[in-house]
């Protein structure tokens, strides 16, 4: 059975790790995830050249890169996606200020498998051709605009 995100016992730690295709950047989070998810926003889109991105997010103070220094895109006014410069695998997005989260995209997890999405948002840019067939909740927007339909 895959592990999913479930709380570590008292006094053990959770390492959640991933990196680049190239293994030249690699990171780590000591914190469990905030949040799952799947975007539809054009930003993301474009950034990864998919239809959509499965995210984990993690709070920024338990973040860190272990293994090389990031390339960064700014990608909007609001915030950038950090990749690796050798490779070009996108590894998260980080809003420029008061950010909370890091937003990983899930593939660059090394055990994907452990971070379901528990969302869709940004819908209002759906590609029409996109239908997941999951009971999740969608939201037109970010998740804090609350669902949709």
């Amino acid at each position: 059975m895959t592990e999913r995100l479930e709380a570590a016992p008292a006094g053990a730690a959770r390492v959640h790790e991933g990196g680049c295709a190239c293994g030249r950047l690699r990171f780590r989070s000591l914190a469990a995830p905030l949040d799952t998810g799947y975007c539809h926003c054009r930003l993301c889109q474009r950034t990864t050249g998919a239809p959509l991105l499965a995210y984990v997010s993690f709070p920024v103070g338990a973040f860190a890169y272990t293994a090389g220094t990031p390339a960064e895109y700014a990608s909007s006014a609001i915030g950038r996606r950090e990749f690796c410069g050798h490779c070009g695998t996108q590894i998260a997005f980080r809003r420029n200020s008061g950010a909370v989260t890091v937003d990983v995209n899930s593939g660059a997890m090394d055990e994907p498998d452990r971070y379901p999405p528990a969302r869709h948002i940004w819908c209002t840019s759906r590609i029409a051709w996109v239908e997941l067939g999951d009971a999740l909740p969608r939201y037109p927007e970010g998740a804090e605009a609350g669902p949709s339909g």
